[in-house]
């Protein structure tokens, strides 16, 4: 009785031991200068910069949109001009997306609520709203009403693409009405410096924008849309000074792209097809866009998909030193985009403004937008070549904004789809049987991390392939 006496003392004292030890390590291991609560200002700028970063970079913009709807050419490793891809080729769109993007605005919309600060949570529905329509502008159907909450759906569904547009046309009307210029002050806004009333015209932007992704299916929902944004007054981006847009700093924090052509400057040069329309319209924007090639002084392109005989990185044109900046701001929206969908609204019939007149503004804005001389706008507005075409208003305000759209791969891709203008030739040696490519595939780990979810998305759409087309893609 004596031993078993003494052995449940020393276990007691070494279950005591074992407590104390336990809480003396959570003790010592609580970092007395770090907050254990996010903080709604610190995830906003993250939110912003990590998505700007991979919006405007190499993989998603360099890499694919661009190339695909030839604004540049690769004259090294040209696969991807070609339309070689893998399935880990569009990852970082997704994962930078849903783990940097929608996580993190998730978490700023349960804070804002909790602290009773709305004009945080209209913010993040904004960027939240911009980061889906760029995922499902680029994959189709993709998790939407159950992403970003890993603790409730670990193996969040996918939504089908019509549903995620008019979730998000709601989403942008419930920013719109949280968002209060004379309510609690934000923190943390890199894009407009924390002003609300910009913020209420870029959700009216974005508004504007899906609307007219959905209407070519659905024209009286778009119809409506653009009503409502009427009625209720606050309008839209209204100058370039208003233009969404995240302006970057000196190194470390430089433009994506300018940091690739710090490191590699040879692997991309500015494609033949832009170069040949801007030359023949005599555009101004051309000096802007293009450098002239090194061996001829001249500005020449670089044809899209050689696979052989490539040009001399000397013999054709680089991007523009505008580009190459490293403070070149990354463009969500600009004021020219918004005119030309203004344009394209009313030349629907969902508005009653002329369509002619802002197009002919959208062109301004964008050649205002690079410094162009006021001579030279008059001059380039007068051209019989870009004058608007309201019996085919698609090609007029299709051409006119894929120029006006260099530099933005996402989106030029997806108007590109929409509009069906410009009419582009596929890569000289293209790998998809003489089309180009309509979509991105899924990355490949959704295979093995989400296969239900992945395989009911491809059951529904189609096959994962680039050239299935999407939902929105009628033609």
């Amino acid at each position: 009785m004596k031993i078993r006496y003494i052995y449940l003392l020393i276990s007691a004292a070494i279950l005591s031991t074992a407590v104390s030890c336990k809480k003396s390590l959570d003790e010592s291991n609580v970092n007395p200068n770090a907050s254990e609560t996010a903080q709604p200002d610190y995830l906003l700028t993250g939110a912003i910069k990590a998505t700007a970063d991979t919006y405007w970079g190499t993989n998603n913009n360099l890499g694919s949109g661009l190339l695909f709807v030839q604004h540049v050419a690769k004259i090294q490793y040209t696969d991807p001009d070609r339309y070689i891809f893998t399935n880990a080729s569009f990852n970082e769109l997704w994962s930078v997306g849903y783990a940097k993007g929608v996580v993190n605005l998730n978490q700023i919309i349960k804070l804002a609520d909790a602290s009773s600060n709305p004009n945080y949570k209209g913010v993040a529905l904004v960027l939240r709203s911009w980061i889906f329509s760029m995922l499902t502008d680029a994959y189709g159907d993709i998790p939407y009403t159950q992403a970003g909450s890993i603790d409730e759906y670990l193996l969040p569904k996918y939504d089908n693409q019509r549903d995620v547009y008019l979730g998000l046309l709601a989403d942008l009307k419930t920013a719109q009405d949280a968002l209060n210029p004379s309510g609690k002050a934000i923190a943390g806004d890199v894009i407009y410096a924390n002003s609300i009333t910009s913020w209420k015209k870029f959700a009216n932007s974005l508004r504007l924008r899906i609307a007219l992704r959905i209407a070519d299916r659905e024209p009286e929902l778009a119809r409506q849309t653009i009503a409502a944004i009427a009625t209720e007054g606050i309008g839209y981006i209204s100058a370039n000074s208003e233009t969404a847009q995240l302006a970057y700093k000196a190194s470390p924090n430089q433009n994506p792209i300018s940091n690739l052509f710090d490191t590699r400057p040879d692997e991309y040069r500015v494609s033949k097809t832009l170069i040949d329309q801007l030359t023949a319209l005599n555009d101004p924007r051309l000096a802007i866009y293009a450098q002239k090639a090194v061996s001829t002084q001249t500005y020449i392109g670089a044809a899209n998909g050689l696979s052989a005989n490539l040009p001399g990185k000397d013999q054709v044109s680089k991007l523009g030193t505008y580009f190459i900046a490293p403070t070149a701001p990354a463009v969500i929206i600009s004021y020219a985009e918004v005119l030309f969908d203004r344009a394209e609204a009313a030349a629907r019939g969902f508005t009653s403004e002329n369509a002619s007149t802002l197009h002919n503004q959208a062109i301004e804005a964008s050649l205002t937008q690079y410094g162009v001389s006021t001579a030279d706008i008059t001059t380039y507005k007068a051209s019989t070549a870009v004058q608007f075409n309201a019996a085919n208003y698609k090609k007029s305000i299709g051409d006119q904004k894929w120029i006006a759209l260099y530099g933005q791969g996402l989106e030029a891709f997806t108007e590109w789809r929409r509009l069906d203008y410009p009419q582009l030739t596929p890569a000289v040696a293209g790998a998809l049987n003489g089309q180009i490519p309509v979509r991105f595939i899924y990355p490949g780990t959704e295979q093995s991390l989400n296969p239900d979810g992945y395989k009911a998305a491809v059951a529904h759409q189609g096959t994962d392939a680039l050239t299935t087309k999407l939902w929105f893609d009628v033609n």
